[in-house]
């Protein structure tokens, strides 16, 4: 299993909305794409010295060959839409993780 997780610090005058967006346009957008079996969204509760508020999305996937065909076929589209939508107002980097163990 991999995790693609996606860290975003949003500034607070757009935060409510972009939290709205994400979960009722973006995410939903990424699942469709059938390439991701669930996603999480958290908030990272630590109070950020360059202000904003911190997400975490962690994108599960079954395994490396599906992440790549979304990297391949979808990534830059949904990323680009992202970053229209809130240019200027959002820092983002993306992180990916293996599984090894769940207990």
């Amino acid at each position: 299993m991999i995790i693609y997780n996606v860290t975003v610090n949003i500034e607070e005058s757009v935060q409510n909305e972009w939290l709205n967006w994400m979960k009722k346009t973006h995410i939903p957008e990424v699942l469709n794409t059938k390439l991701f079996t669930s996603a999480k969204m958290s908030r990272v509760m630590v109070e950020e010295q360059m202000g904003g508020v911190t997400y975490s999305i962690q994108y599960s996937c079954e395994n490396q060959e599906k992440l790549d065909l979304y990297t391949q076929k979808f990534a830059t589209q949904l990323q680009q839409e992202h970053t229209q939508k809130y240019q200027g107002k959002f820092v983002a980097f993306r992180t990916l993780m293996e599984v090894v163990g769940e207990f």
